[in-house]
This record gives structure tokens, C-alpha cells and sequence, in this order.
């Protein structure tokens, strides 16, 4: 089974756009290994849109890589990626052309699929620009599933579909591995806080083999980059990777990790934090409050061992939260409690019936929990 648990990566788009290169990808793979990415559980190093040239080779109809961009091919760079422990991900679109203007996929679907496969690639990025109109976006993803399964070699299939078509009704049926639920992020706590909204009661269809996507990160980007506009904080970027983690969906860096500080680092490495978004039994989150009334919210989730939680206060003022335990199914019959273990704040010790407290603007309190007997 190729994905058990949300995938974990780097993707160019959100920092670099069109200004991608062989260069670029192959120091973005050796500062995964220096920094440590890789052991905490990222793999995929994706290459997004305008890799290619304009338009396909006349004679054989295959997509040709911009010898500019990537002079020694695109199989020499696999390779590479392959030797330091990685995995090598490409771009391609469902319409004739991508959302870039580059050469799609539509009706070379097979062609394109054994190309991947002949270079190495193990994941495919697959978007829906200039898709023809009298198609349906089912069938289009159904084309390239199979097209990858026939390949002969094993590509993590992420559908970027955007959401539309009620995508996460037959999207699994396609043997995609993870799919994009929403519109592209941009890097501005507004941003990411409208796609949570948007996505808080698809997750049930979210589960091993076939993950809700809600986007890149923007963790770590300060407003720098191809879609950085306006910039967050240290405390919305833990807000975000909190929320991507607790919702159990694929955690693909979008900053410049090459230039990654200390905090930035740190967080997106937070073995509790990850251990939460790889929990086996990918369970969907519980969502409690009105967010958009009240500008907060809190998740609640069952893991293998335990719960996790996260009070999230998008505000720019203090906020007073709580947790009553009688809504995620403990009631004070029960004779029990929640023991909680700090992963960012500081809630910690026993709570019997509820737990409250004062969360910061713009950040985000975490804690994995655990019952005891009172």
C-alpha cells in the first residue's frame, strides 16, 4: 500500500513559480538531509509547473523538459534525488494545457505516465486548467489513474482538483492517493483559515490510500515568494501546521527551506506535531465552535493512543477558550478525566468536565491527552 499515512514533502510553487531549475531541486534535496527533513518523515521533493518546454517534441509527442531549466534531463535528476533517501515529484494538468501554459496531459495521458515512470518520478501533481468542457473532471482522473497504474512503476497520484464537482464523492474510485480539496493558499492567515472552514465537514471521506488536501504550506515564507501575499507570523504559521496536522492531511513545505530559521525549522519538525498528522488510524477531526461568529476554534481528534486538541484563536485579541469534555463524548458519568501533555502552550496536568483558558492572538494552544480514572 503506497500511501498509509498523509503524504509529507516540499513542493516549488509557493516560493518559486516559474523560476525553478536542476540547480534549485538538487539543493532543496541536499538541505532536506542537512536539516534533518527527511528523517522526520519528508520525502517528496515536487517539481510544480513550467518545467517544460512550450510545446511537445513533434516526433515522438512527448513532453520535453526545458534543457535551460534542467540540462542533464530529468532522469539524471531522479537519480540524484533517489541517492540522498528522497523521492522525485513532477507537474502535470488534466486540460491540453496547464494552468501555466505548458503542455497538459489530456489525451497523452499513457504517453506521459510511462515518460514519468522511464524518468523515476514518484508523484504526480495533476491540476484542471483548460480541461474541454464536454469532459467530466471524474473521467479525466480516472484516464491518469489508470494510465499510472499501467506505468510499471508506483507514483503517489495527488489529483489537484480544486474541490469542485463534489470531488471527494468518487475521487478515491480514480486511485488517487490525495486530493485537493480547495483553491491555492496564499500566505496570509486569512488565507488558510477560510480553507479549514471550507473543509470542516469533508473529512470523513479522508482516510489511508486517499487524503484530503488542503494545499501547500506557507509555513516559514513571511511573505516571500510567488504566493506571498501579506505574510504571517510565528504564531499563525504554529496555527496553520497545527491545523494541517490535526486534520490529517499532507504535509507539503511551500517555503524556501534553504533559508528556513531555527523556529520555523523546529516547528515543522515537532516529532508530537507529526505524530498527530501520521497517526495510523487517520481519523477525521471534530470541529467545536462557531469559527467564522467567534473568530476561534477547537479540534478535537482520536488517535491510536489517545486524543490530541488544538485551541486555535485567529483573533487579534485575547480570547477566553474552553473544552467541555461532555462534546467529544466523556461526560462526568463516565468517572473519568482528560490528563493533558503539552505540544505547544502549556497545557498540561488532570481536568475533570472541562478545561479553559487564555489563548494569545493569532496562535494556537496543542496538547495530546489521555483519560484517567477520578
Amino acid at each position: 500500500m503506497l500511501v498509509n499515512t498523509p503524504p509529507m514533502g516540499f513542493n516549488t510553487w509557493n516560493t518559486f513559480g516559474e523560476n525553478i531549475s536542476s540547480e534549485l531541486i538538487r539543493q532543496t534535496a541536499d538541505v532536506m538531509v542537512e536539516k534533518g527533513l527527511d528523517k522526520a518523515g519528508y520525502k517528496y521533493v515536487v517539481i510544480d509547473d513550467c518545467w517544460s518546454l512550450k510545446e511537445r517534441d513533434k516526433a515522438t509527442r512527448r513532453i520535453v523538459p526545458d534543457p535551460k531549466k534542467f540540462p542533464e534531463g530529468m532522469k539524471a535528476l531522479s537519480d540524484y534525488v533517489h541517492s540522498k533517501g528522497l523521492k522525485l515529484g513532477m507537474y502535470s494538468c488534466a486540460g491540453q494545457r496547464t494552468c501555466a501554459d505548458y503542455p497538459g496531459s489530456f489525451d497523452h495521458e499513457y504517453l506521459d505516465a510511462r515518460t514519468f515512470a522511464e524518468w523515476g518520478v514518484d508523484f504526480l501533481k495533476y491540476d484542471y486548467c483548460y480541461h474541454p468542457r464536454f469532459i467530466e473532471g471524474e473521467l479525466l482522473y480516472r484516464r491518469m489513474g489508470m494510465a499510472l497504474k499501467e506505468s510499471g512503476r508506483d507514483i503517489l497520484f495527488s489529483a489537484c482538483q480544486w474541490g469542485t464537482e463534489d470531488v471527494w464523492n468518487w475521487i478515491r474510485a480514480t486511485g488517487a492517493h490525495m486530493f485537493r480539496s480547495t483553491g491555492d493558499i496564499v500566505d496570509n492567515p486569512e488565507s488558510f483559515k477560510k480553507i479549514v472552514i471550507s473543509q470542516m465537514g469533508r473529512f470523513s471521506q479522508s482516510a489511508a490510500q486517499c487524503f484530503n488536501d488542503m494545499d501547500m504550506l506557507t509555513v516559514g515564507m513571511y511573505g516571500k515568494g510567488n504566493v506571498g501575499v501579506g505574510g504571517c507570523t510565528l504564531g499563525d504559521y504554529q496555527s496553520q501546521f497545527a491545523l494541517w496536522c490535526m486534520c490529517g492531511v499532507p504535509l507539503m513545505l511551500g517555503c524556501d527551506i534553504r533559508k528556513m530559521d531555527d523556529e520555523i525549522l523546529k516547528l515543522v519538525t515537532n516529532p508530537l506535531l507529526i505524530s498527530i498528522n501520521q497517526d495510523k488510524e487517520c481519523r477525521q477531526p471534530m470541529f467545536l465552535g462557531n469559527v467564522e461568529r467567534e473568530d476561534k476554534l477547537v479540534v478535537f481528534r482520536h488517535l491510536e493512543e489517545g486524543y490530541a486538541v488544538a485551541f486555535v484563536n485567529f483573533s487579534e485579541m485575547n480570547r477566553d477558550m474552553s473544552l467541555s469534555f461532555t462534546d467529544v463524548g466523556l461526560t462526568a458519568a463516565s468517572g473519568m478525566g482528560f490528563e493533558f501533555t503539552p505540544v505547544i502552550g502549556e497545557l498540561s496536568g488532570k481536568y475533570l468536565e472541562y478545561v479553559s483558558m487564555v489563548v494569545p492572538p493569532r496562535s494556537c494552544v496543542v496538547a495530546l491527552a489521555k483519560t484517567f480514572k477520578a
